[in-house]
């Protein structure tokens, strides 16, 4: 029996399975009993333990039914015959048992060991073993307290040292190369401890690698500077300034090191060769295993006469993946040593594709193929390397007494006995890439298949795998699935049904396989109905689980494999309002920055618990719908209507990332876990976003809220480029936006409700028939809620022009006739300017001239008043277009010369070619036909540079009807005309 607490916390018998050991506070509780065998340990320790907080009124009753239940499991496995026995001990308990069967007793006696004076390939043997122990984080699966707390954090130290010792004593033997391998992992992982980082700069500078030690130093620096706001310490900077002199000495073993030393892999090279020389005993040797009259040769030509065939039974069911197939042989084909690395998130079928695979090619490997199970994403602790290596060996047919005792002689063995076979290995649900390595075979002629939730990139970079990525199964591969376990006839009946099954599973096989087991289940059901039952999200999760199996407890194997930024950073995604966010959101939902947002999502992207979505294209809103661009709404006062065609054309956002519907689900199951003011955070942010791409969009344009009291301004705001790029975040935030509103809501926070929908004014311009009335009405009563009556005239101003572009009339004029005296109750004047310009462009449809015309003069004088000269170049753009309806030229002159005097700023382009326009027709009716062309060809000319082909094509208009007249422009057919005199 083995008891181990260097990962998580487990008791495993001799033939290898582990005790169901229950809930975590019963986990727990042998934890802190194992961290001091033979001691009597309080029960006020144990509870301190179990339970951070205040414990329950219970809390004795509850761990003494947690001992009786350990009590129970030990004498059910025999464990009295170990030594083991858990007794009390007055308000104490005590476990007692031989020390050498817990893993952590072993570790730290062989660690104690290799500091003994011993060669170095002694102490590289021992620290290697030492470590081969360690599962994972230790007294993973405990509860968070800060006892456990403690001893994992001390484990993690003895772990580090242990590290540090092996990279030393690799230097001793002149491993510099294999010194870095270990060491890169570990200052990776724990980047702002300066002396691991500079032991690996040490190790990769005498390897030959300066230029990587000197960029690891500046890496190590900015981390610093960032995280602490600190320089790096002395042992850094002496480290760093021997580098710089490239006079770094090397280990003084290098010269004598042993026969063999140096043959090894650079880092992340296999350790074979030199252990295996170290333990005395070389591949040969391990093979031949000694006797008479046999030779080498033939010694390990018996041993390796086996041919061995590991595979699992061929995966039934199987559907659809040719691409992935075709993929596969050609990761696979002719390469040296070729490995094909298959990577995807849960329930992606990996394993289906690989084991199937690896039976369709049967042929291709007449040496045999091996299998096995890593449990990298596993309820159960990883498989250690000398375990797999152990089956591996008796597989190809080594006598069980022959099989090495260290992993570096396994290791070798295994290497040499597949060396020159055409053998397939199948490696199925790795953890890391330093899990595999010591698995790859021997030799130029085998293949290996990885799969794994992680990309592996260090397999990548440092064996050359071949990644082939798995995605969700497509409709039509999903729909073949079903119907082998639920029968083609079942799903033919119902097509629509089927394919909506397939899009609430996401695609995923695990999730469909789930589907089909409740169905076949029950054949009653029909397909729609599991359908509209899983339409429910708050439900959805919990139907695709049967038994021991589902999406949800897939996912959960995957997060708890996180590191722990990672991890808080997927709790944080489930308050997220959208299927996809950027670094700036997410760095406001964990609370952090937008480069430690972006290296969490980079994690979990690794783990395909989010995909890279990449640029988003808004080219689409080319053919959004405005209105007339002489009579082009206005909502937030200064603001105008542009062209469709003046829209983005370039992508919005480069560093999007995209959350599954399922992985979404889960991540908001997690979501009390995460900070409880993320929703806040994210809904100022996108307040100060959506600010910053109105102002961008709209140059001239006042803000048209203050952000609300007491919200925070974010570590860091995006900016925009330009129009475009501003337009584009609208579009593809819009979901996101939507959601936001419906999430402030529910939280009770109409304040941002409001200015939620607001911020998206210049979005609704452009896609005015877009369907917008339901989410402006929600601004409407959040506006009322809060009893804010600027925001309320705002809204009603902008949700009459949308209703009156969706042809509901009547509608729209109740929302536009209580604007104006909203505004002015408001005391808001530019707001009530505003309200009175739309309402008069709906009264002139409605054949109300005379009283559109006293709104718009009403409007002028109030954008006067307020000095706002961008409204007042709206209100004398309308009524210059007012009064040329009406005939009276010499009015609608005046206000286009008073308009075109107001607006020389590059944003007001469009409002400009439409007042020029506007001021050609009014010298037109007045006879004065040359300086009309030529204030016609200066608004064409204007328009065209800017982009602006709407304005160009009705100056053009109104030209071609003087040119009917016998007039023509003097400068020619582009019509760029000066004014000029009669």
């Amino acid at each position: 029996m083995e008891f181990r607490v260097l990962g998580t916390v487990a008791v495993a018998t001799e033939d290898g399975a582990f005790l169901a050991l229950g809930p975590a506070k019963r986990r727990s509780l042998l934890a802190m009993l194992l961290l001091r065998p033979n001691t009597a340990i309080s029960v006020d320790r144990l509870t301190e333990a179990l339970w951070d907080e205040e414990p329950p009124q219970h809390s004795r009753t509850v761990l003494q039914g947690h001992i009786s239940r350990l009590r129970a499991l030990l004498a059910e496995h025999d464990a009295e015959a170990y030594g083991i026995e858990l007794v009390t001990q007055g308000p104490a308990y005590v476990l007692r048992m031989p020390e050498t069967l817990i893993d952590a007793h072993r570790f730290e006696e062989l660690v104690t060991l290799a500091r003994g004076d011993r060669a170095p390939g002694d102490t590289v043997l021992m620290l290697r073993e030492a470590l081969a122990l360690w599962q994972g984080p230790a007294l993973t699966g405990t509860v968070t307290s800060p006892p456990l707390q403690a001893a994992a954090h001390a484990f993690e130290e003895l772990r580090l040292a242990a590290v540090e010792a092996l990279a030393e004593a690799y230097g001793e033997l002149g491993e510099h190369g294999r010194a870095a391998a270990v060491l890169r992992t570990e200052a990776v992982a724990h980047p702002l401890r300066e002396p691991l980082s500079a032991a690996l700069m040490l190790a990769l500078s005498r390897s030959g690698r300066q230029s990587d030690a000197l960029e690891w130093f500046h890496r190590t620096r900015r981390l610093l500077a960032d995280e602490l706001g600190v320089d790096p310490g002395p042992v850094l900077s002496e480290t760093y300034a021997l580098v710089l002199r490239a006079g770094v000495p090397t280990a003084k073993a290098t010269a004598t090191a042993a026969p063999g030393a140096g043959t090894g892999g650079g880092a992340g090279g296999g350790f074979g060769p030199v252990s295996a020389v170290a333990s005395g005993g070389g591949v040969e040797s391990a093979v031949e295993g000694g006797g008479e009259g046999g030779g080498k040769g033939e010694g390990r030509a018996h041993i390796a006469s086996a041919i061995p065939e590991l595979l699992p039974r061929r995966p039934r069911g199987f559907a659809g993946r040719r691409a992935e197939f075709a993929a596969l042989d050609r990761a696979t084909a002719g390469q040296y040593g070729a490995i094909a690395l298959v990577t995807g998130g849960a329930g992606v079928g990996k394993t289906a594709l690989a084991v199937h695979w690896a039976h369709e090619r049967q042929s291709d490997f007449p040496d045999g193929r091996l299998f096995a199970d890593l449990c990298g994403y596993s309820d159960t602790p990883a498989r250690q390397v000398t375990v797999v290596l152990r089956e591996f060996l008796l597989a190809l047919g080594v006598p069980v007494q022959r099989v090495p005792e260290t992993e570096a002689g396994m290791g070798a063995l295994y290497r040499s006995l597949t060396a020159d076979r055409r053998i397939l290995v199948v490696l199925d649900n790795a953890r890391d890439s330093e899990q595999v390595r010591p698995l790859l075979p021997g030799g130029d002629h085998s293949v290996t298949l990885v799969t794994s939730r992680d990309r592996l990139g260090g397999l990548v970079a440092s064996d050359a795998a071949r990644p082939v990525r798995l995605d969700e199964l497509p409709a039509a591969d999903c729909t073949a699935l079903l119907a082998a376990v639920l029968g083609e006839d079942r799903v033919a009946a119902e097509p629509a049904a089927a394919d909506r099954l397939a899009s609430l599973c996401d695609g995923l096989p695990l999730a469909l396989r789930v589907t089909a087991a409740r169905l076949a289940a029950r054949p009653q059901w029909s397909l729609a109905a599991l359908a509209g039952e899983l339409a429910d999200e708050q439900r959805r999760l919990g139907l695709l689980r049967v038994e021991d199996t589902g999406v949800a407890a897939a996912l959960r194997l995957t997060v708890q494999q996180l590191p722990e930024q990672a991890r808080r950073m997927f709790r944080a995604l489930g308050l997220h309002t959208g299927s996809e966010l950027d670094r700036y959101s997410a760095a406001a939902l964990a609370g952090c920055t937008p480069d430690q947002a972006a290296a969490a999502l980079e994690r979990l992207a690794a783990a395909h618990l989010v995909v890279e979505s990449g640029p988003q294209g808004a080219g689409q809103m080319g053919s959004a719908h405005v209105g007339s661009p002489h009579m082009g709404p206005v909502h937030m006062g200064p603001a105008h209507v542009a062209p469709a065609h003046m829209g983005p054309a370039h992508p919005g956002r480069p560093d999007a990332y995209t959350l599954h519907d399922l992985v979404r689900l889960y991540a908001r199951a997690l979501a009390p876990e995460a900070d409880p003011d993320g929703l806040t955070r994210l809904l100022d942010h996108y307040l100060h976003t959506g600010l910053v791409a109105t102002a961008t969009a709209e140059p001239g344009s006042q803000p048209c809220f203050a952000p609300p009291p007491g919200a925070r301004r974010p570590a860091a705001v995006r900016e925009f480029e330009d129009r475009q790029s501003a337009l584009a975040w609208y579009e593809a935030e819009r979901a996101t936006l939507r959601g936001a509103v419906a999430a402030a809501i529910a939280a009770g926070m109409h304040d941002r409700a409001w200015r939620l929908v607001l911020l998206q004014w210049p979005l609704i311009l452009w896609r005015v028939r877009d369907g917008w009335v339901p989410l402006l009405q929600q601004a409407l009563e959040s506006a009322e809620l809060e009893q804010e009556l600027d925001a309320q005239s705002r809204t009603r101003a902008l949700l009459g022009w949308v209703l009156h572009e969706e042809g509901r009339f009547d509608e729209a004029l109740a929302q536009l006739e209580k604007a104006p005296d909203l505004a002015r109750r408001a005391g808001s004047v530019t707001s009530e300017a505003v309200a009175r310009i739309n309402l008069a462009l709906i009264l002139t449809q409605y054949g109300e001239v005379d009283r559109a015309g006293d709104l718009l003069g009403q409007a002028l004088a109030l954008a006067g008043r307020a000095r706002d000269r961008s409204t007042e170049m709206l209100a004398h753009q309308h009524l210059a277009r007012h009064f040329l309806n009406a005939g009276d030229h010499r009015l609608a002159l005046d206000h286009s010369r008073r308009g075109l005097e107001l607006g020389p700023s590059p944003e007001a382009i469009p409002r400009r070619v439409l007042l020029r326009t506007s001021h050609g027709e009014a010298l037109a009716g007045l006879g004065r036909t040359q300086e009309a062309c030529g204030q016609l060809g200066e608004a064409v000319r204007e328009a065209e540079d800017h982009g602006y082909e709407e304005g160009a094509a009705a100056a053009r208009a109104r030209l071609s009807e003087l040119a009917t007249l016998g007039l023509r422009p003097p400068d020619g057919p582009r019509m760029s005309m000066r004014p000029g005199t009669e």
